[in-house]
């Protein structure tokens, strides 16, 4: 028999750690995504770590802009950036104010609202697929900048929340080398995933862009 999720709020201080502890303690818990048109809760699946200015392949390595100001900030919120010119991608803070680091939410499986998250995701092919890369979960979940910041962990009303769901055990976790990172970040196996889910994303190596000619 499977437990019913626990749908506890996650408190501020679950943020308040070390990225790399945070990261795979993500696993299994539970964001609500609430907008006017409903609810999508969605169970964690796969996620990266992203430790600030000791990182490498961090958008914070390089010290504190406009665009990474909210990894700079309290735990707990919602760090969203464009990339490509087309896609949003989540994260949520970690760590103490003023340190910068912070877990990119890459993959997921809808348990609420699958019938809100298939009208933002026509091109899925089955419920397994709405949030299968990080771009995809941001897109179901009607993530983009106008989320960047807000406070996961508000004890008022908020559009983003994670709760406790149901975490998952140390022996189903796995890790290896984030996708799609280049140069000496590459090298850090700080991409947390559940062992056997469908809807993990699957691993990709940094291909450099080619301009066009």
């Amino acid at each position: 028999m499977i437990a019913t999720p626990d749908r506890t709020p996650l408190p501020r201080d679950f943020f308040d750690r070390p990225v790399l502890d945070v990261a795979p303690d993500l696993l299994g818990r539970i964001l609500v995504r609430t907008t006017p048109d409903g609810p999508i809760a969605l169970r964690l699946t796969e996620v990266e770590a992203y430790d600030g200015q000791n990182d490498p392949g961090s958008h914070a390595y390089r010290g504190r802009t406009p665009r990474n100001a909210v990894m700079f900030g309290p735990p707990g919120h919602v760090y969203v950036y464009f990339t490509y010119g087309m896609w949003h991608c989540m994260n949520l803070v970690c760590g103490p104010e003023g340190k910068a680091s912070a877990v990119l939410l890459r993959a997921g499986e809808i348990i609420e609202g699958a019938e809100l998250a298939r009208t933002r995701r026509l091109s899925a092919r089955n419920d397994k697929e709405l949030a299968k890369g990080p771009a995809r979960l941001a897109t179901a979940l009607d993530i983009d900048r106008a989320q960047d910041g807000v406070d996961a962990c508000a004890s008022r009303e908020t559009p983003l929340r994670i709760l406790a769901g149901t975490p998952v055990p140390s022996d189903q976790v796995r890790n290896g080398p984030r996708t799609g990172v280049s140069g000496e970040g590459s090298v850090h196996p700080w991409r947390f995933w559940v062992a056997d889910d469908p809807t993990v994303s699957p691993y990709r190596a940094h291909v450099p862009r080619r301009r066009r000619t």
